[in-house]
């Protein structure tokens, strides 16, 4: 893995698109009601807001300071009607937040980003949503307005019904969404790299080549200036035999993204507490911890308890970090999630990389096995 930061520039904090940061992740669900039930039962999140429209239902929950918002399409009229159609459940926004979003669409226009929805007049946009980016495939960036430390909010036309049940989320202990791990098609990669690097000003920091078996990937990272915004870009390589890339671009129809990563102050703990509400994670082989302990110093009661959740540990320069893939519940197997801790690592688990994605394909290849009997 190569390093490939760049240090911040002194123009930065005049820029308006230096302080993008997560707002929240909206999900267009075939079925609401389901949606909802599974991220309160499994996951601990709490219903914060509701809204409705003659095309759409939604509901926006929240864990710690993960904010989704399930939007259910009540008409064809509505974008999620066909996104499902398309691509199944899956991610179609991921709002960013900056103090102005008319300056942020406008300085992104000039750089190269398309637009997806230009701002609407002051009368009409209020405290939030007045814009919105093309980014990958056919998921968008809609651009918030939040004030500098402010906390999390509700989308714009969501009404508050009840304040987080932080006693519940507390117990399982999601933190905040750490990155986003996303499919390309082969030979976009660097086409998709360049346009977040010039249209909103993300830095490219590291890259990867990942073999698991005969398949092979390239990944690139790229992150916003304030640091809170992590993409994961994946393309597979075509010069390996195919895999679980091809699979979740034939199965999406495309781009998307395949997961979010969930920081938490204690993996093992998260993982315990999630897997008593159901959550399934995948297996990792016990060889992994017969031979973890020779890269990483553990103890023996951590590298016990990483063996019986199956969390992966690894470390670089600045520090450890543990992770783990929930096993996907999605029909096309084209989504699934990641719980993160990070004890100052920075690196995404680079000696992790291949062992995580060998548990995905161990889990693909024994899906497909059930599926031919």
């Amino acid at each position: 893995m190569r390093d490939l930061s760049e240090s911040p520039e002194s123009a930065e904090s005049a820029d308006p698109l230096a302080d993008l940061s997560i707002d929240y992740v909206e999900m267009y669900v075939e079925d609401l009601d389901a949606a909802v039930a599974h991220w309160t039962d499994r996951y601990a999140f709490t219903v914060i807001g509701t809204s409705t429209s003659a095309e759409h239902r939604g509901i926006t929950v929240r864990h710690g300071k993960i904010t989704l918002v399930l939007t259910q399409a009540t008409s064809e009229l509505h974008p999620a009607s066909a996104y499902v159609m398309a691509h199944g459940d899956g991610v179609a926004d991921i709002a960013l937040r900056t103090a102005d979003p008319e300056a942020a669409f406008q300085a992104a226009l000039a750089r190269g980003a398309l637009a997806h929805r230009h701002p609407a007049p002051p009368t009409e946009a209020g405290p939030g949503t007045t814009a919105a980016l093309r980014g990958f495939g056919d998921l968008v960036h809609t651009l918030v307005r939040r004030a500098p430390g402010e906390g999390p909010g509700l989308p714009v036309g969501h009404v508050p019904v009840a304040a987080p049940d932080t006693e519940r989320s507390d117990a399982v202990g999601l933190l905040e969404l750490d990155h986003v791990a996303v499919c390309l098609p082969a030979g976009d990669l660097d086409a998709m790299v360049a346009y977040y690097r010039d249209a909103l000003g993300f830095r490219f920091v590291f890259e990867e080549h990942i073999v698991v078996g005969t398949q092979a990937m390239e990944s690139k990272v790229v992150q916003s200036r304030s640091g809170t915004v992590t993409l994961t870009l994946i393309e597979p390589d075509t010069s390996a035999a195919t895999g679980q890339i091809d699979e979740f671009l034939k199965g999406h129809q495309g781009a998307g993204v395949q997961h979010l990563a969930f920081s938490s102050r204690d993996a093992v703990s998260s993982v315990r507490a999630l897997s008593e509400r159901g959550v399934a994670f995948l297996r990792t082989p016990s060889s992994y911890y017969d031979l973890l302990g020779r890269r990483v110093e553990l103890g023996e009661q951590r590298l016990a308890d990483l063996r019986s959740t199956h969390v992966l540990a690894d470390e670089d320069h600045d520090g450890r970090l543990f992770q783990i893939f929930t096993a996907s519940t999605h029909p096309r197997k084209t989504l699934f999630f990641e719980v993160i801790e990070r004890q100052g690592a920075a690196t995404f688990g680079s000696a992790n990389i291949k062992a995580l994605y060998e548990a995905v394909e161990l889990e693909r290849t024994k899906q497909r096995g059930f599926d031919q009997r």
